[in-house]
């Protein structure tokens, strides 16, 4: 039931589409009607954008990679929640020490082919001071040890020898007393 004059909405439809104006006369088709603006589905951007396609949810390619490497790792977090992934899990672990324990079995060597070798007590004997003079030296006065053992040694390159620099400080004297007493 209409009045008489108006037109129903179906009715203008037709209409539109029957007339030459709404038409594409080149190719005989409708223009194509664009998408509305949308935002970017991406959690963090949500920019609005024109999509190019229909279905296109995200406002540039870096957008889409990010939303597939999130998506991949939710997959992977559904995945191991369940037993199967675990049950799976545990088994690699213990393959893994399993290859691990025998790596160490197969590295360590079986018996030594040569003598070790062994640093003897005489082998510092020629760089040590004789017995006599260490003891003539008095407890109390605290020296140290290098002060007393490389009296003989040459200065170090900087030093001289009158100035003592390579001893120990206050060992000078303990050491010139020593040196009286033993005749050197």
């Amino acid at each position: 039931m209409s009045l008489p004059g108006t037109i129903l909405p179906w009715a203008l439809l037709r209409i539109l589409l029957i007339s030459p104006q709404c038409r594409n006369t080149a190719e005989g088709k409708r223009p194509t009607r664009r998408p509305r603006t949308r935002a970017c589905l991406l959690k963090g951007c949500e920019r609005r954008f024109r999509p190019v396609a229909a279905r296109q949810r995200y406002c540039s390619p870096q957008c889409r990679q990010a939303a597939r490497q999130w998506s991949r790792w939710k997959a992977q977090q559904r995945y191991r929640a369940t037993a199967a992934a675990k049950e799976k899990r545990q088994g690699q672990g213990r393959r893994y020490r399993e290859r691990v324990k025998e790596r160490k079995q197969a590295a360590q060597p079986e018996a030594v082919p040569e003598a070790a070798r062994v640093i003897t007590n005489n082998f510092f004997r020629a760089l040590l001071r004789p017995a006599w003079l260490l003891r003539r030296i008095r407890p109390a006065t605290k020296i140290a040890a290098a002060a007393l053992l490389f009296t003989g040694l040459p200065a170090r390159r900087g030093t001289r020898l009158a100035t003592r620099a390579a001893l120990a400080p206050g060992a000078a004297a303990a050491l010139e007393e020593a040196q009286q007493c033993g005749g050197r």
